[in-house]
């Protein structure tokens, strides 16, 4: 790994976040009502107007334009969403190949662990979701921080193994100054994440003013944000993102069993990272290909290869995916979560 990198978060109130969590709780409601169903939802957000649309089927019924109601006012906003959605059956030709177990699409996905945090993340990355996390807790459960709004971000930059720099960009109140922010989420948010402070730039809203946030200051979209979803650019990524697909679309569920692989090598003690990588062909059950490596170039292609199984159902059954457990994915990363399938450790 680079021995000088940045990387970002977002909190669930960024307007690609707000889309994100939109897709995957109509997703969640469709596999209520139906285990089986193949969703591939998208939603775009800008200025007052909301989108859905994509895919299904699906033996349930959902009110997708309530649901994402909903889920904008969970998050935090008061404004009011015009919806417009437009969701069909899922494509004849796709489905052909998914009904006998093959993969949903072509591509490639990885998955990464390394010991270097208790959450098999690297270090940026889980500070990075603490700082986003926190602010979102701040907001919700801290009368003094009544005045942050839904939308923000973070960024860390590492440089030599150590912390070089924070950035915290929040939404606020136009009744607070840019000085009582800075002092208010250095003492609640920053110092009790990153402790000693010596030595590491700190920069809190750095045009001066972020009153406006959301879709009333930005648009959002489903997969935006694939690197605050994964491992924050540190590792290659296929592309695909994971928000609103089922998990007969390996974009998302190869992912996740790649992931569960690599930490499972790396929580067993057989390396101290590993990067795990696989290939589909679209309506083909067997991947192409799965390749497992170390930063310091030691194969664990052939241990990944006979310890798990990377055929979509194998994957589906394992991590029993069938449930409705993805609005949780949506926000603050989609790995290091302990109640998620997929970080569970075993023993190999």
């Amino acid at each position: 790994m680079r021995t000088t990198y940045t990387v970002e978060s977002v909190t669930s109130g960024h307007p690609d976040k707000i889309c994100d969590q939109i897709s995957d709780a109509i997703l969640d409601e469709y596999l209520k009502k139906d285990t089986h169903s193949r969703v591939a939802v998208e939603s775009f957000g800008s200025h007052g107007l909301l989108v859905v649309g994509g895919e299904v089927t699906s033996r349930g019924e959902i009110e997708a334009g309530e649901i994402a109601q909903k889920i904008y006012r969970d998050i935090g906003y008061a404004d009011n969403l015009k919806v417009v959605t437009n969701i069909i059956r899922q494509s004849p030709d796709i489905a052909q190949g998914v009904d006998t177990g093959g993969a949903g699409d072509q591509g490639i996905m990885y998955g990464y662990a390394t010991a270097e945090t208790p959450e098999f993340l690297p270090r940026a990355v889980s500070l990075a979701h603490k700082f986003t996390k926190g602010l979102e807790d701040l907001r919700r459960n801290d009368s003094e921080c009544s005045w942050l709004g839904p939308d923000g971000k973070s960024q860390v930059t590492m440089h030599d193994g150590k912390l070089s720099a924070v950035l915290i960009s929040c939404q606020h109140s136009d009744s607070i100054s840019q000085p009582e922010i800075k002092e208010i989420l250095l003492r609640k948010l920053i110092h009790p994440v990153t402790g000693d402070l010596s030595g590491i730039e700190v920069l809190v809203n750095p045009t001066g003013k972020f009153v406006i946030g959301g879709f009333t200051a930005d648009t959002g979209l489903t997969g935006r944000k694939i690197m605050v979803d994964t491992y924050g650019g540190l590792i290659p990524h296929g592309g695909g993102a994971f928000s609103g697909k089922d998990p007969t679309k390996v974009d998302r569920s190869a992912a996740y069993m790649a992931r569960y692989a690599a930490k499972n090598i790396v929580a067993n003690g057989l390396a101290k990272d590993c990067m795990v990588s696989v290939a589909y062909a679209i309506g083909r059950a067997e991947p192409l290909m799965v390749h497992a490596e170390t930063s310091d170039g030691k194969d664990l292609g052939k241990l990944v290869s006979e310890k798990f199984d990377f055929r979509p159902q194998a994957i589906i059954e394992r991590l029993n995916l069938r449930r409705p457990i993805y609005l949780s994915t949506a926000s603050y990363g989609h790995f290091g979560k302990p109640d998620l399938p997929w970080e569970e450790v075993i023993s190999l």
